[in-house]
Parts: C-alpha cells; sequence; structure tokens
C-alpha cells in the first residue's frame, strides 16, 4: 500500500509558496482583463457580448477542462501537469497580447484557459498530499484559498496599474516572468505525486462535460440578442440540459469515471462545493459590473478604477485566514453561512447606488462587505469539500471544488452580465432616441456602455447621463441577482452542511495517491 509521504517540516511550506504563486498566476486572469475591458471595446470595437466572451472565453475553457485536468495529473504526475501547463500558459498569454481582434483575442483567452486547467487542480492536490496532517492542511487551505481570493480582487489593480503605462496586452505579458519563477521554483521544491493505480481515460464523460458546460455559458451570454424565449435559447439550455445528465447518467455506470458523482451524497461536499460555485458566481458577475461602472458612470482612468477595488483584495486578505481561525471555533456551517449572508448584505447595499453615490461611502462598503463575505466562505467550504475525502480522492476532491469554482465565475459573468445587457440596451435607446439620436445611432448604442457614451457625446443636453443611468439600472439589476444568489447559498448551508468538520481521518485505500521524491 502506498500512502502520501509529508515533506521536511520547512520544506512543506516552501511547497505551499510555489503552490500558490502558481494558482495566483491563473486566478488572477479571471479579473485581471476587467479592467481592460474599457480599452478593448474601443480599440477592438467590441460589444458587450464580445466583452463577456473575452472574460468567459478564458473561465469557460478553464472551467470545462478542469476535470480532465485533474485527471491527467492522478494518471502522469501532478507536478508534470502543473509544469507544462505553466509553460503552455506562458506561450498562450503571449499569443493573447498580439491579438489584433476581437475573435483572435477570444481564441487566445480560450487557449489560456485550457493551460490554466492543466495548472488549478494540481496546485491543491499537490497540497493535500504534501500536508497530511488535518490541522496543518487547514491552516495550508486557508492561505491556499486566501491567495485564490487575493488574486480575483487584485487582477484589476495590477490590470490598472499595467494599462497606466503600457497598451492592453501587457495584462497578459505579465504572465510571462511570473510563469518562468513558479516554473523553476516548481522543479526544485515541489516532490512529484500521482495515484497509484492509472485510470483509462473517460473521453465519453469529458465530451459530454465540455458539452454541457460550454452550451450554457453559450446560450445564457447570447440570450439577449437572441431573446430569452428564442428558439436558440431555448434549445441551447435544452442540449445543455441533456448533456450534463447524460454525463451524470454515464459518470454512475462506467467503472472509471472521470468524475465520481458519488461523492456528492455526502453533503460536506455537495453543499461545501455549492457555497464555493454561489461565492464566486456572484463576486465575478459583480466585478464584471463594478470595473466598468468605475469607468463609464464615475468617469475613472484605468489606474484609479483598478484602485478602486482594493477593498476587495484588503478585506479578502484579512478574513480568509481567520475563516480557518472561526471554523474550529463555531463550525463550518455557521461561517460559512455568516459569510454568504454578508455578501447579501454587501449586494443589497450596491444595488442601492445611484448617480450621486460616493465611492467612500455607499460603494466601499458594499465591496468591503462583499470581501468580508468571500473570505469567509471559501476556506471553511474548501477544507469542508477536501476534509471529506480520503487521500487517495484528492485528485477529484481538487477537480469538484476547482470546477465548481471557475463554473460558478463563469456562470456569473454571462448571468449577470445577461442581465445587464437586457435592462441597459432598451433604457439606452429609448434614453438616446429622446434625446434626438438617429434610430441607427441609438441602436449601436445597445451594444455597450461605451458605445452609448461615445453616441451621446455628440448630443446636446443630458444624454450621456441618459447613457450612465441606464447602465447603471442595469448595474442594480445585476446586484439584486447576485445578492439572490447568495441568499440561495446560505438557506442550503444552514439547512443541509453539517455542522463541524469530521472527527477522524478516514483510512486510505490501497490506491492511495503516491508521492515521489
Amino acid at each position: 500500500m502506498t500512502t502520501p509521504l509529508p515533506a521536511p517540516a520547512t520544506r512543506r511550506w516552501w511547497v505551499l509558496a510555489v503552490l500558490c504563486l502558481s494558482v495566483l498566476l491563473v486566478s488572477i486572469d479571471n479579473t485581471i482583463v476587467n479592467v481592460a475591458l474599457p480599452t478593448i471595446s474601443r480599440e477592438l470595437s467590441a460589444s458587450t457580448s464580445d466583452l463577456q466572451w473575452v472574460v468567459d472565453g478564458y473561465t469557460l475553457a478553464f472551467a470545462a477542462l478542469l476535470l480532465l485536468g485533474g485527471a491527467l495529473g492522478d494518471r502522469f504526475g501532478r507536478r508534470r501537469l502543473l509544469q507544462a501547463g505553466l509553460v503552455a500558459f506562458a506561450l498562450t498569454s503571449a499569443l493573447a497580447s498580439l491579438a489584433t481582434s476581437t475573435e483572435q483575442l477570444i481564441a487566445g483567452r480560450a487557449a489560456m484557459g485550457v493551460a490554466a486547467a492543466a495548472v488549478y487542480p494540481a496546485t491543491l492536490a499537490l497540497l493535500v498530499t504534501v500536508f497530511t496532517d488535518r490541522r496543518e492542511r487547514a491552516t495550508a487551505l486557508g492561505v491556499w484559498s486566501a491567495v485564490t481570493g487575493l488574486s480575483v480582487a487584485i487582477g484589476p489593480v495590477t490590470g490598472g496599474l499595467l494599462l497606466e503605462h503600457f497598451s492592453w496586452g501587457s495584462v497578459f505579458l505579465v504572465n510571462l516572468p511570473i510563469a518562468a519563477v513558479a516554473l523553476v521554483a516548481g522543479r526544485l521544491l515541489v516532490p512529484e505525486s500521482r495515484g497509484a493505480r492509472a485510470h483509462r481515460f473517460d473521453l465519453t464523460g469529458a465530451a459530454a462535460s465540455v458539452l454541457g458546460i460550454g452550451l450554457l455559458v453559450w446560450t445564457t451570454i447570447e440570450a439577449p440578442g437572441h431573446g430569452w424565449g428564442s428558439a436558440a435559447t431555448l434549445g441551447g439550455y435544452a442540449v445543455a440540459a441533456l448533456a450534463i445528465g447524460g454525463f451524470v447518467v454515464h459518470e454512475l455506470r462506467t467503472e472509471e469515471p472521470l468524475l465520481d458523482v458519488r461523492l456528492f451524497r455526502d453533503p460536506r461536499v455537495s453543499v461545501g462545493s455549492g457555497a464555493i460555485a454561489l461565492a464566486f458566481f456572484s463576486l465575478f458577475g459583480f466585478i464584471f459590473m463594478i470595473t466598468q461602472y468605475f469607468q463609464s458612470v464615475r468617469g475613472y482612468g484605468t489606474l484609479t478604477a483598478g484602485l478602486a477595488t482594493l477593498p476587495f483584495a484588503t478585506v479578502i486578505g484579512v478574513t480568509a485566514p481567520l475563516a480557518i481561525v472561526a471554523m474550529r471555533a463555531v463550525g463550518t456551517k455557521l461561517v460559512v453561512a455568516a459569510g454568504l449572508v454578508t455578501m447579501v448584505a454587501g449586494f443589497a447595499v450596491a444595488a442601492g447606488t445611484t448617480l450621486e453615490s460616493g465611492y467612500w461611502g455607499r460603494i466601499v462598503i458594499a465591496m468591503v462587505l462583499m470581501a468580508a463575505g468571500l473570505g469567509l466562505v471559501t476556506s471553511p467550504a474548501t477544507e469542508a469539500v477536501m476534509g471529506a475525502l480520503r487521500g487517495d480522492q484528492a485528485g477529484a476532491g481538487s477537480a469538484v471544488n476547482d470546477t465548481v469554482r471557475e463554473v460558478g465565475g463563469t456562470l456569473g459573468v454571462a448571468v449577470v452580465g445577461s442581465v445587464l445587457s437586457t435592462v441597459y440596451a432598451p433604457a439606452v435607446v429609448d434614453g438616446l432616441t429622446a434625446a434626438g439620436a438617429p434610430p441607427q445611432a441609438a441602436d449601436s448604442a445597445a451594444d455597450s456602455v461605451f458605445a452609448g457614451l461615445a453616441v451621446a457625446g455628440q448630443l446636446p443636453g443630458d444624454a450621456v447621463t441618459a447613457v450612465q443611468q441606464s447602465f447603471l439600472d442595469g448595474v442594480v439589476a445585476g446586484s439584486w441577482v447576485c445578492a439572490a444568489a447568495s441568499a440561495i447559498g446560505a438557506v442550503v448551508v444552514l439547512a443541509f452542511l453539517p455542522a463541524q468538520h469530521r472527527v477522524a481521518e478516514p483510512e486510505p485505500t490501497p490506491e492511495g495517491s503516491a508521492v515521489v521524491r
């Protein structure tokens, strides 16, 4: 029987540092591009749907391939896959920086997502195999979760700093030196780890999961253009549901599934992962809106818009590690539920924003509440998922945790972005038409708020205000969607998530993970 071997005490924490740097690299690209969206919209003539795909092209490929990435790591070695993913991520980042059209940029972002799907699950699976002591592992997971949360928040800040001095392609080129450091440090410090028994690939399961997730996101993003009740929208959702349902049935029947869906019978896995998905659904959706709001409504430059999101990073960095301490004191259920309720409060505060609202008031309060809530959710919920599994299930557990996080964030941008477009488009057309804009110009303004501002700038009177108010109406509607998603998560957590972590470690199986020195 082979079981995980603990690394020397000092080396374990250096390994964690390398894993956190790697996860920071791929996680930050979820949001670093957001602050560049106005620039991309102007320079590449991108519509709101195009901008959603610039964000979701990355997260969709990332989310859809995470399960496969975890399986490849179990089979060929998690460090090996991590290293290969880092190389591919650097190369695809360079390609994305050279894009001259939205189609090329979206393709480049999707390629980056494929590489990220190799990196992300390997970091969590390696963490679990290196930290075998439950208390140490909980602390390590708290740090890992804090870095993941921080990466989401500091993405716009980093993007703003880069765009102040360089072109929008710099938000991708910055990945190259970070990848190089992570690659060298990983080779020197991180031990190899793989499943003790090689499993054959579940190609049918992989195809069904990619089809189901891909169609679900594509249909949601394109729904405002096609119409929510159109044949394309209803048909897309129907095929996505069939693909996801077929995936579940296939995984239950096959002897070596891509994902053992029976893991979700344990409420720590199902409810814990659901809480993570809804938290990131809400946060990613809101960040997609707020970075555009800062530039289109408040008139901030790219650097100021990025710096305006600093409350996210600061508060998450403080609360995520403290959440593990709170979890040990009062239990997982109360901490995760409190986090989701705090996020609800943040989105509700944001939904009351008006054109006259100041940054140092309602907006900062809203962001602090959201960030504090996310910090309380991620570490305990991740520990609930990973703590429910045996050591030999590290790959499956990391795949579940990572996939729900990315699918939640991807759907957040898709759903909230679509709600924003659904509210903004007719309102801005009516507002600009009333201000004297020709019908064709008013219709073109519906593509994005930046297109709307370009049209309004050629009109007299309050045309600019009409565009900003139309966009803000969409932000308010999107904020209520985020609040509803977080509230649903809080109710489910209170009803079904076990109050405490399990007491004893389950026995490893003969197929436990092997760590190779």
